[in-house]
């Protein structure tokens, strides 16, 4: 942010210092006379004084007058050192005319495009501070919700670990009762994931390909707790390029967790089918399951945090770039989400 605001500043001053320099040295670049350098009726050197002044004019209210002054308080007082401020102006201009350049005053036309200028730079102060203050409120209100970006995703992502834990140890407890010769292998399946959890999801993005190997994990393990109680079907086939799309970490777990929290014992057989595919910077996610019309009130509880939990997310960082279809008819259970990565 500090470099980005050093940046940004550094070209704003060279800007300035651009368009001023070629106001002040314009007499020299298009004079046609190379003995006497004059814009129509006014000298050079006089039009060079009086872009000094009129630098003045402009920095003077656009940096003191208008942001000091210009309020509820102190307007008047700002509109009576405006009327100083310019009238002060004609008084240093026509003591230059007079004591250094008196054949202009001769030339009353000459006179307007003399005094002129002194009013016209500081309408045009009023018009720069205006915007400049437009832009930094526009800055100051996008820094904002950035910010607030920043703390509901944080607080967002601490919802996912405890969640996600309390699903895991609940499959490990299973396995624990049927004293089964798999918990060491299921271990070792939520070593990695708990890995993942840990060192990706704080972080911002993570590669497709992580995410779903994330995923596969996480249906390895459930496989390894339901064996041939549930029909599993599940497709993750991209090419190299298309794995290396980001995404943000764990985005994709809750449909699945709730697929198998809801997706089992319920009707049979059960069933879950999860197909992820990517098509021209596109992803389509589909996750279908067998469902229990009426579920407990505690599963559903349970449920809403997940899915509640990405709904929030994928609005907080894919705004307009995703759809969420749900349904849930015919005791199917169906989500597909749609992610443009482009």
């Amino acid at each position: 942010m500090i470099k980005t605001f050093t940046r940004t500043a550094s070209i704003a001053v060279m800007l300035h210092v651009f368009i001023w320099s070629l106001l002040l040295l314009l007499p020299f670049l298009v004079s046609s006379t190379e003995k006497d350098y004059r814009i129509g009726d006014i000298p050079g050197f006089f039009f060079a004084l009086g872009g000094l002044i009129h630098a003045v004019i402009f920095y003077g209210n656009a940096f003191f007058l208008y942001p000091v002054f210009l309020n509820k308080r102190f307007w008047w007082l700002y509109i009576l050192l405006s009327v100083l401020l310019i009238v002060g102006s004609f008084q240093v201009k026509f003591y230059l005319l007079v004591n250094w350049f008196p054949p202009v005053l001769a030339n009353d036309t000459t006179i307007k495009f003399v005094f002129g200028p002194s009013v016209a730079f500081f309408i045009i102060s009023i018009v720069y501070r205006k915007v400049i203050d437009q832009i930094r409120v526009e800055e100051a209100l996008k820094e904002r919700r950035t910010t607030q970006l920043e703390t509901e995703l944080k607080f967002l992502r601490s919802q996912i670990n405890p969640h996600f834990l309390f699903n895991i140890l609940t499959n490990l407890v299973s396995l624990a009762r049927k004293k089964s010769d798999k918990l060491e292998e299921s271990l070792l399946l939520l070593s990695d994931l708990m890995r993942y959890s840990v060192y990706e999801a704080p972080g911002k993005n993570t590669t497709l390909q992580k995410e779903i190997e994330y995923l596969n994990s996480y249906i390895q393990l459930q496989k390894l707790r339901f064996g041939k109680e549930v029909k599993m079907d599940y497709s993750f086939n991209l090419s190299e390029e298309e794995n290396a799309y980001t995404i943000e970490p764990m985005l994709l777990i809750p449909f699945v967790e709730n697929a198998f929290k809801h997706g089992i014992g319920y009707n049979k057989p059960s069933w879950i089918d999860i197909r992820l595919s990517v098509n021209e910077g596109k992803m389509t996610f589909a996750v279908s399951n067998s469902f229990e019309p009426t579920p407990a009130a505690d599963k559903e509880e349970n449920s809403n945090i997940g899915i509640s939990n990405v709904k929030s997310r994928l609005n907080l960082l894919y705004k307009d770039k995703h759809t969420l279809l749900i349904n849930d008819q015919n005791n199917t259970f169906h989500i597909i989400l749609t992610l443009l990565f482009r």
